[in-house]
């Protein structure tokens, strides 16, 4: 059982609900696919949010195509480091390696929430949100903010390097559509993240692949959260990932 702590989260219970993507205390754990520490393959581990999460769908079809289960602490809400609504991505890392330090690769996603979450809860504090007669024009303040997850996400690369992880499959974001969560209008702020994470995968002292999922998942492949994959994206997703984890397994 893993527990959070409770910080005054400003969601709306319909909202959480529905989507599994952000909660009060305890939430994210709820709409979350079970952890599995000791899997039928314990070289590869999943880490993330709800991306992978909340169906499990994505896990399910690379388990099928596997023969087995991997290892998987991915969780609904999870922001890349620190957040109260779920344990980050980063501490989903440090409790897989308490569990079993011997995986070797790591296939994760992370910074989406940090975006989203103050996108569509508090205001858009960021400012990440282009309106169409802003197109082409990202604040400074939102590119800023997506800056300082690139040095969370290197310094989460280079201390899987350090705990021994050899290779890291990342799962970029792909766009969101208007649904439940008001999660349109940050089309240019994935398309910054996207580019932020591609970097700080190729610069970091791990083997790392970004996989770049804008081009492949389609609204039709989002589920009426405006957010999550429906069965065919995560397919899609799986397969992006299977062609990568495949020749590493």
């Amino acid at each position: 059982m893993i527990h959070t702590t409770c910080k005054g989260a400003r969601q709306r219970m319909g909202v959480v609900i529905a989507t599994g993507l952000m909660a009060s205390c305890g939430f994210g754990v709820l709409f979350s696919a079970p952890w599995i520490k000791d899997a039928d393959n314990d070289d590869v581990v999943f880490i993330g949010d709800s991306i992978f999460a909340l169906s499990g769908e994505v896990q399910a079809s690379l388990y099928a195509r596997n023969g087995g289960t991997f290892r998987n602490y991915t969780t609904s809400g999870a922001e890349l480091e620190g957040g109260s609504l779920a344990p980050s991505v980063r501490e989903q890392f440090d409790r897989s390696v308490s569990d079993d330090p011997t995986s070797p690769i790591v296939v994760m996603d992370g910074g989406g929430n940090d975006i989203l979450i103050p996108a569509v809860t508090l205001l858009d504090p960021y400012d990440c949100k282009t309106q169409w007669y802003e197109f082409g024009r990202l604040s400074r303040r939102c590119r800023d903010f997506i800056d300082d997850i690139y040095v969370d996400a290197v310094d989460l690369l280079n201390d899987m390097a350090v705990s021994g992880v050899n290779e890291v499959i990342y799962l970029g974001y792909y766009y969101p559509k208007g649904g439940l969560l008001g999660a349109d209008d940050l089309d240019e702020a994935v398309d910054y993240g996207d580019g932020v994470l591609a970097q700080a995968c190729a610069f970091s002292a791990v083997d790392c692949v970004f996989i770049d999922p804008r081009s492949t998942i389609k609204k039709s492949d989002i589920i009426i959260d405006g957010v999550h994959p429906a069965t065919s994206g995560s397919n899609k997703l799986a397969d992006l990932i299977w062609s990568e984890l495949e020749p590493r397994l």
